[in-house]
């Protein structure tokens, strides 16, 4: 059983960059940032493998989020920069037990509960 624990967000200006994390307890194949704004569905924001570190990005973030996993603090992060109001939605950590990179939400296994990034213009 993996558990997550979200935190970091916050109300930043626009441009603002911002850093999230995710607490992880026990063991995980892959981690994913997901967001949800109002009245949306939740989509794909980024991924890494624990094993090798290696990343996704979606292609609305690519070059201004930067997702890291640290082995010591058992944390994956979320550094996001050049926030955007659109961007404005509760972003979530998830786990999934396999190896393999995806960036179906349903494909994930365990989610965290959260966390509010809010992008004020």
């Amino acid at each position: 059983q993996v558990q997550l624990v979200e935190s970091g967000g916050g109300l930043v200006q626009v441009g603002d960059s911002l850093r999230l994390s995710c607490l992880v307890s026990g063991r995980a194949g892959t981690m994913g940032w997901f967001r949800q704004a109002p009245g949306k569905e939740r989509e794909f924001v980024a991924a890494i493998r624990w094993r090798d570190g290696t990343t996704e990005y979606s292609d609305s973030v690519k070059g201004r989020f930067k997702m890291t996993r640290d082995y010591a603090t058992k944390s994956v992060y979320l550094q996001m920069s050049s926030l955007k109001p659109e961007e404005t939605a509760i972003y979530y950590c998830a786990a999934r037990d396999s190896t393999f990179i995806v960036q179906m939400a349903s494909e994930y296994d365990y989610w965290g509960q959260g966390t509010q990034v809010t992008v004020s213009s």
